[in-house]
């Protein structure tokens, strides 16, 4: 394809929302990415439409979703239990088994269409975690990769104590992805007891705040962490409101 790669990234932060609706509005951004892809095959050089890529920071009610390669016995508890913790429960269409989002996550969604950057969906996880490594260390908190599990651990060299304090799960179509990753900050961790998380039986999850022991202002850490992001991808990130991106 002759259309030239686009390396700006819109950013949007949506605030606490409604798992739904935010997930209703990633597909709507990841269809009209698609659409703009299946077009451009049909149509002359000269023709061609840039794709956008998008970014979207936020936090929900509490929620558990389960992947497509989820098993549902690890949700602990039954619809009267999830009704006495004011949480919902939703099966989803990215990788990966059973988490929990809450009040005090970064929930991050980047939709952005790969081609703009390389080609790679194993990369593309290496770089979000790499940004959320790069991110704990300006905090001075040492966090890495555990092979064979995605997402961001704590003692992950030694694993005495390994606890994960960000998980993924992604979908990716005609290498444009959706969903993301949930970076625990100031989470309320008790929420965990209801499910097994990411299937993992034998580790721990945890937070900023319970590694420091008090709450983490979150827009210190999204700006950090949009800082990382954009350098891995050589991207430059502008902002917009969410009323803009309807």
């Amino acid at each position: 394809m002759s259309v030239s790669q686009n390396k700006e990234i819109q950013f949007e932060q949506l605030g606490l929302i409604d798992y739904k609706e935010a997930w209703d509005y990633q597909d709507k951004l990841f269809t009209s990415i698609l659409e703009i892809k299946a077009a451009n095959r049909n149509a002359e050089p000269d023709a061609q439409q840039v794709t956008p890529n998008y970014l979207l920071f936020c936090s929900h009610p509490h929620v558990y979703t389960l992947g497509k390669s989820g098993h549902e016995s690890n949700l602990l508890i039954n619809e009267e239990g999830l009704k006495a913790k004011g949480a919902t429960f939703y099966k989803i269409n990215r990788g990966g088994d059973i988490t929990y989002h809450g009040p005090g996550q970064i929930v991050g969604y980047p939709i952005l269409d790969l081609e703009n950057f390389f080609t790679d969906i194993h990369k593309y996880l290496r770089f979000l975690e790499e940004a959320i490594i790069l991110t704990l260390k300006d905090y001075g908190i040492e966090a890495g990769r555990i092979a064979g599990l995605t997402g961001v651990w704590l003692d992950h060299e030694e694993q005495k104590n390994p606890r994960k304090i960000c998980a993924m799960g992604v979908k990716c179509s005609r290498w444009v992805t959706m969903h993301g990753f949930a970076f625990n900050i100031n989470t309320d961790l008790n929420y965990f007891n209801n499910i097994v998380p990411c299937g993992i039986t034998d580790k721990q999850v945890t937070s900023l705040a319970k590694e420091f022991g008090y709450e983490v202002p979150l827009a210190d850490v999204e700006e950090k962490l949009k800082k990382h992001l954009a350098d891995l991808f050589g991207a430059v990130i502008s902002t917009i409101t969410h009323e803009e991106g309807h």
